[in-house]
């Protein structure tokens, strides 16, 4: 989020140093982000260690910190783990909010910088790795599974359905609706190929694998040229690989669609045999997903006016050219 939620610096250090068992002196907030539900505090400590919190309200699953935890401790140091409370747990709660801590990485995101040939390589690696790895017993039994399910895509022609009898007053609100009507054949595309291909997907019975399932840029920091962390675990998923797949040459954000950074990536990654329906489907859901996420959003006239704006931006920045809309429909082209 963008703007401070409604607790005080001196709140944020006080349950912060009981919670983690660290003397912190300082909370700094960092308006970054698109995701209105986080908000993310630079902490330092009395003798200058600077730490990072992230703070999540609704409905917070531990997987989002488990499954870090657990991929950082089989050796695939490139994942951000957090790091435990003072009672050992991975996260504690306060103020409506589930309280997490992570080191400080001192870099710049996929969106700021752009990979080095090293960095994809080993973006590519660590994806491998993480894909191949398997769930203890305990954590595998409480783990989403994708299920094609065609949620996003009703919120999506609901949401359609309910503009031509709608009217707002909300500025950010009317400028989104006349823009969705403007684009409302091609987002009526979207959906309709997501729902084909969705249902081809239920039948071709294909193997599942631990996907981060948000692997844009900027969820990947980098430092210098050869350092790289993935964080955001937020919403890990047992999907086909094409999950994750996808944000490499899919355009999110208008990069990572360079011919030279997929290569790296495989080179990393390994050989593959890509589904080129899971692509063009994971490509078109995750765009259903977004737009049904912006509109109940935006329609909805929730969060700060500094959050709404950016989301804005984002949903129209999506149908840009070389963006994401523009690269699902590619692929789908491929599929003929």
């Amino acid at each position: 989020m963008l703007t401070k939620p409604d607790i005080t610096d001196e709140t944020i250090v006080t349950c912060a140093a009981e919670s983690f068992g660290l003397r912190f002196s300082k909370a700094t907030f960092l308006p970054i982000g698109a995701d209105v539900n986080s908000a993310v505090y630079r902490l330092t400590t009395h003798d200058g260690a600077r730490y990072l919190l992230k703070l999540r309200r609704g409905n917070f699953d531990e997987i989002a910190v488990r499954v870090p935890a657990y991929l950082h401790a089989r050796g695939i140091s490139h994942v951000m783990a957090p790091l435990a409370t003072a009672t050992k747990e991975l996260w504690a709660s306060a103020h409506g909010f589930a309280w997490v801590l992570y080191p400080f990485f001192e870099g710049k995101t996929g969106f700021e910088v752009s990979l080095s040939a090293t960095q994809w390589i080993v973006l590519g690696a660590t994806i491998r790795a993480v894909q191949s790895e398997s769930l203890p017993a305990e954590l595998l039994s409480r783990f989403p599974r994708e299920s094609y399910s065609a949620r996003d895509r009703t919120i999506v022609k609901r949401l359609d359905a309910e503009l031509a009898q709608r009217s707002f007053d909300d500025s950010v609100a009317a400028r989104f609706a006349d823009f969705w009507m403007a684009k409302r054949d091609d987002i009526r595309t979207i959906v309709g190929r997501a729902e084909q291909l969705a249902s081809e997907m239920e039948q071709r019975h294909a193997k599942f694998v631990l996907c981060h399932s948000d692997l844009h840029a900027r969820n990947v920091l980098l430092r210098g040229e050869n350092e790289l962390v993935i964080i955001d675990w937020d919403e890990p998923i047992l999907a086909p690989k094409e999950r994750d797949l996808m944000f490499v040459g899919g355009g999110v954000g208008g990069i990572w669609n360079d011919r030279r950074g997929t290569d790296w990536f495989y080179k990393g990654y390994g050989p593959a045999e890509i589904d080129a329906v899971a692509l063009a489907y994971c490509r078109y859901e995750r765009t259903a997903a977004d737009l049904a996420a912006y509109g109940e959003r935006l329609f909805g006239t929730y969060g700060s006016a500094e959050d709404r704006e950016l989301s804005l931006r984002k949903a129209m920045d999506a149908f840009s050219p070389n963006n994401v809309i523009e690269i699902a429909h590619t692929t789908y082209a491929a599929l003929k």
